[in-house]
C-alpha cells in the first residue's frame, strides 16, 4: 500500500496513545506487586494533571527506579496497540505494523523516552551519580551509594542511600545534593513498604520518613 510515511501529527498521535499503553503497564506491575487500590489510584492522577512529554518522563523516572516495569515488555506490541488507536482503518493498521521502517522508527523512539537509566561514576576515590544525558545529579562525594529500586504511588523523588566520612544519610539526587536524613547513622536499609527507609544509630532504629 502507497502512502506509508511520518508527519508531526502521527508521530504526536502515537507518542499520545503509547504513553497511555506505558500508564496501563505500570498499572499492572503495582497491581502484580500487590501495591492498594489507593496507591494505584493516586499514581495515576498524577500522571492525569502532566501533558504528555512531561508525563513521558514521569514514567521513566518510576521505570528508572523500578526496572522489572520492563523486564518483558512486548515493545512492539505495545507500538502495534498505539498504532491501532491512531488508524482509521484495518488496511492502513495492517500496512504499518508490516513496513519494517515505520516499526523499528517507533520502537527505537518509544525506547529513548521511556529507557533512562541514571549511572553511578567515580572521581578520585568518590562516587556520584548522573542522568542518562550524563548531567550531575549527585557530585562525587560519597564513599558508598545505593540508590532504591521501590515502586511509589506519587512519583516522588526518592532520596539515595549514602555514606560519607564513615557515616550514612540520606540525599537527593536533584543536583544540588540535598541532605535529607543527615550523616550521622551507623547503618541505613530499604524497607519493602512505607516508611522506606529503617536508620540505626548507637543500637537504636528509628523509621523514615516517620
Amino acid at each position: 500500500m502507497e502512502g506509508i510515511f511520518r508527519d508531526e501529527i502521527e508521530v504526536r498521535q502515537i507518542d499520545k496513545f503509547f504513553c497511555a499503553e506505558m500508564g496501563r503497564q505500570i498499572h499492572r506491575y503495582i497491581k502484580a506487586m500487590h501495591g492498594s487500590l489507593t496507591m494505584m489510584e493516586k499514581f495515576e492522577a498524577r500522571l492525569q494533571q502532566l501533558d504528555i512529554p512531561n508525563r513521558e518522563d514521569a514514567i521513566a523516572r518510576y521505570i528508572d527506579l523500578n526496572r522489572k516495569v520492563i523486564t518483558s515488555l512486548d515493545w512492539r506490541m505495545l507500538l502495534a496497540r498505539s498504532i491501532a488507536n491512531f488508524c482509521d482503518s484495518y488496511p492502513y493498521f495492517r500496512s504499518m505494523i508490516a513496513d519494517e521502517k515505520t516499526m523499528k522508527f517507533y520502537v527505537e523512539r518509544m525506547k529513548s523516552k521511556y529507557i533512562r537509566y541514571h549511572q553511578v561514576f567515580e572521581q578520585n576515590g568518590k562516587y556520584g551519580i548522573k542522568d542518562h544525558e550524563g548531567n550531575v545529579l549527585l557530585g562525587a562525594h560519597y564513599d558508598f551509594l545505593r540508590t532504591p529500586y521501590v515502586y511509589v504511588d506519587d512519583l516522588t523523588m526518592m532520596p539515595i542511600i549514602a555514606e560519607k566520612d564513615g557515616k550514612m544519610g540520606l540525599v537527593l539526587p536533584d543536583g544540588y545534593d540535598t541532605v535529607v536524613v543527615p550523616f550521622e547513622y551507623d547503618d541505613i536499609s530499604l524497607r519493602d513498604e512505607e516508611p522506606w527507609f529503617e536508620l540505626t544509630k548507637s543500637g537504636t532504629t528509628t523509621l523514615w520518613p516517620e
